[in-house]
């Protein structure tokens, strides 16, 4: 799992799951509503999407969409903007208007968690569809909308060169070590053959004139990776696992074959890259802060990240050790909390509105 890029948030309902610790991520999701509503009042061609016809089916996917509940303020976000611009332009279908939704993620992702809590009260029909977003999931021209957000960091797989103990860029004893060059470039690398799958895949997905949102961090340019939020989380879970190499709880070998696979990019690396493949234009790329509408404690941070890496912990280390893991990560938080904070004020989101040409 270590190499793998099968990376699922921590599904069920209890103390360190998801579906209570992802605020993080809903602050993301509540901040890009506005972002949405004003793209698709402007860029949502009813006409070329075929919406003059009797045709009223919106079709919509959720890109790695967890277990909930921000997938479903997202669906919500979405809809409410469609109807809106329905409403605007009088289109005679407004009345008789309806929404498939589909939620992706792994096929290791708790769908059971997520179609327990769907909301009751929805405007969509739901339908779930495992596998990877870096590959094909859907019909061609089957869908009108796609959305993505704080996931398009997850790699399909760490890179084999990083992991290979024989290779001049293993990344030996470090969770994910940016600042050393070769290694940053592997990941970057790595990042934008997932990026090409992923777009390619899309592009077979939606239908022409169709239109993606993604939201989520970015490394500021001109800020080094390790100053971010992302980065500081490396650098101190690093810290904690090399400790307990040295108390003799965790073996080292084990630590240096554990690798994450995520890379952050700049905006500059995803502008090349949509420009590259040429398969979507660029209608908005627009940043925004990291909004915190809940103040950040060295406890709700702990169970943010165990909400997102504890079944990583436990497939690589084993449950005893991962207690142990979290345990002491706990301390060094608290230790770091400054350190943390700061990284956390140097995160910038990007808002991304790409259109199928």
């Amino acid at each position: 799992m270590a190499s793998s890029g099968a990376f699922t948030m921590t599904g069920g309902d209890a103390a360190y799951s998801y579906t209570k610790n992802s605020t993080i991520q809903r602050d993301i999701v509540d901040a890009g509503k506005e972002l949405i509503k004003e793209a698709l009042s402007e860029k949502f061609d009813l006409k070329s999407l075929g919406f003059d016809t009797p045709s009223t089916v919106v079709k919509i996917a959720d890109l790695g969409c967890s277990v909930g509940p921000n997938t479903f303020f997202v669906m919500q976000n979405i809809i409410e903007a469609i109807e809106l611009k329905f409403h605007q332009a009088k289109n005679q279908n407004y009345s008789a208007l309806e929404f498939q939704a589909f939620f992706n993620d792994h096929y290791e992702n708790d769908f059971n968690i997520l179609f327990k809590t769907l909301p009751p009260s929805r405007k969509f029909f739901a339908a779930g569809v495992p596998g990877s977003f870096h590959g094909r999931l859907f019909p061609k021209s089957s869908l009108h909308f796609a959305h993505i957000s704080n996931a398009l960091h997850f790699l399909s797989k760490v890179p084999k060169e990083v992991v290979d103990g024989n290779s001049p860029v293993w990344n030996k004893g470090n969770v994910l070590n940016s600042s050393v060059k070769e290694v940053a470039e592997a990941y970057s690398t790595q990042f934008k053959v997932d990026m090409e799958c992923f777009l390619n895949a899309r592009a077979e997905e939606l239908v022409p004139g169709g239109l993606m949102f993604i939201l989520g961090g970015v490394v500021p340019d001109g800020i080094s990776a390790s100053e971010t939020m992302g980065g500081v989380y490396f650098d101190v879970m690093g810290s904690c696992l090399k400790d307990l190499v040295k108390n003799g709880v965790l073996e080292e070998e084990k630590v240096n074959s554990f690798n994450v696979p995520v890379h952050g990019a700049t905006p500059k690396e995803l502008e090349a890259i949509f420009r590259t493949n040429g398969k979507f234009s660029i209608e908005k790329m627009e940043k925004f802060t990291q909004p915190m509408k809940t103040p950040l404690s060295p406890e709700g941070y702990v169970l943010a990240v165990r909400a997102g890496s504890d079944g990583l912990m436990r497939n690589h280390f084993g449950d005893e050790s991962a207690e142990q893991i979290f345990k002491h990560f706990t301390t060094k938080v608290e230790e770091n909390f400054d350190k943390i904070l700061g990284g956390v004020r140097n995160n910038l989101n990007l808002f991304i509105l790409l259109k199928r040409i």
